[in-house]
């Protein structure tokens, strides 16, 4: 292959990179680069176009993602041979239908990459303490214990958390209204199979969180983007939009992912809504306890005088993710439609890890290790903004946020998002897209950083330069 057919128009909209890639993936398609074919590397490819080495190593970092090239060490980097069956006129498929790199936490299973949204700080967990309370509970293992588990949770869990959501949250409930479950997921799950139906119109927010999402229109949900703005999600807008949807998923205390709190006003309107239609507010609280200036602020619950609001909270953001639990807490009259729709559905498994949880916030733990975490997180949120304003400040935003354990910073207008994150993917960073968590399209692209196991400046530093690597040559 010529190498002036890779050459790129500088006159052109389309990043320089952007351009370099699709050239080498329409020649791969078109046969002019068959299996097998070594590239040029990426200091002679630059030296020979007269480009910069990072914008040809993001073009091969993208390549290699979607599976076009790979990397052979000291033999150099040849076209993929697994697209020998591809070789054909025609029988080679766009990039935009491959699959694409991923970033998103649940795509990385048993592994910490910098940037990792949704995962805690693992290396500050008590887990001496976590350990002896567990291995109490095995001790003491009875036959009770060893029985079918109750599908709506272990009693003495439900119990601890709804006396936590009563001091913490102003939440006045009952430990039967309490439901636990496997992840928030489970949660969603069990709301689907009791109060709604496949079909059902309900908001979304615009950006909003990208897992309730897939996990709704799986169960056959239609969704409606309502926007979001610096109040949070707004309501006027949806009931405009989608007046009679039948539910709302929302994050009222801590928007995801754009990190603001929905005003009282807005809160007021959408009680006042749900009440007038008989529609059902799912909030997510997921990691309130995070809040850097002044105390948690109160759930949308603690305003619900007619039992419209579904309130979900998880211990995968304040405990850690591998225990798979949620809960679920429901109004005083739906008590027995939950109960009757656990008997068709998997409760949220075994009783010890759930004991376990229960003696951590019975004993106290809990709550110190709240308050232990949001001065790490502060701190820790810190070392990014830092490393990222010294780096990259004349090419990304951060927005200013009060809590949470990830960082949004906003590119200038027109940027792709997508591509930087799979790029970043490609190099082992945990980035994800703002624009993947929308339903609309927009030309505010961004970029979600969690920040939660940089334990020190350095380390978020190093994470950051990397990311320059990737972003520098291409976002002015």
């Amino acid at each position: 292959m010529d190498l002036q057919e890779l050459k790129p128009e500088r006159d052109q909209d389309v990043p320089i990179y952007l351009q370099l890639y699709r050239r080498y993936r329409d020649a791969i398609a078109a046969g002019r680069l068959k299996p097998g074919d070594r590239v040029p590397s990426v200091r002679s490819l630059a030296s020979e176009l007269n480009l910069a080495r990072g914008t040809v190593e993001l073009a091969y970092q993208m390549l290699a993602s979607e599976g076009y090239v790979v990397a052979r060490g000291a033999a150099g980097t040849v076209v993929s041979p697994r697209l020998a069956s591809l070789s054909g006129p025609g029988a080679a498929r766009p990039a935009e239908n491959l699959p694409v790199a991923s970033s998103r936490p649940d795509t990385l299973p048993g592994q910490i990459h910098p940037f990792q949204l949704g995962l805690p700080a693992l290396d500050v967990f008590p887990r001496k303490t976590w350990a002896r309370l567990a291995g109490h509970n095995v001790r003491r293992l009875d036959a009770a214990a060893m029985t079918y588990p109750h599908p709506a949770g272990h009693e003495p869990l439900r119990r601890a958390i709804a006396g936590y959501l009563g001091i913490s949250r102003g939440i006045a409930c009952s430990h039967e209204q309490v439901f636990v479950t496997g992840g928030y997921r489970g949660a969603l799950d069990l709301i689907c199979r009791t109060v709604l139906q496949a079909g059902d119109l309900g908001w979304y927010e615009d950006p909003g969180y990208i897992l309730a999402r897939r996990y709704l229109e799986f169960a056959g949900m239609r969704l409606a983007p309502v926007p979001v703005d610096g109040e949070g999600v707004d309501v006027a807008r949806g009931i405009e939009l989608a007046g009679d949807a039948r539910f709302a998923v929302v994050t009222p205390t801590h928007q995801s992912p754009m990190g603001m709190a929905l005003s009282l006003p807005r809160r007021l309107a959408m009680l006042d809504w749900a009440n007038r239609r008989r529609a059902w507010i799912i909030e997510d609280d997921y990691d309130s306890e995070f809040r850097y200036h002044g105390r948690p602020l109160p759930a949308l619950k603690s305003l619900d005088a007619e039992g419209r609001v579904l309130y979900t909270g998880t211990f995968s953001k304040v405990l850690f993710p591998g225990l798979r639990l949620a809960y679920l807490v429901v109004p005083v009259s739906q008590v027995g439609a939950f109960e009757a729709a656990l008997q068709h559905i998997p409760g949220p498994g075994a009783v010890l890890p759930q004991a376990t949880v229960a003696d951590f916030i019975e004993q106290g733990h809990f709550s110190r290790h709240l308050r232990k975490m949001r001065s790490v997180y502060a701190t820790r949120r810190g070392y990014l903004v830092d490393a990222l304003a010294r780096m990259l400040g004349d090419r990304l935003h951060v927005q200013p946020q009060a809590g949470g354990i990830h960082v949004l910073a906003h590119l200038p207008p027109r940027q792709d998002d997508t591509v930087l994150a799979a790029a970043a993917a490609a190099a082992g960073l945990a980035v994800n897209a703002l624009s993947d968590w929308r339903l609309c399209g927009s030309d505010a692209g961004g970029l979600l950083m969690g920040f939660a196991n940089f334990a020190t400046p350095a380390e978020a530093g190093e994470a950051v330069a990397r990311l320059r690597a990737i972003i520098a040559p291409n976002v002015q």
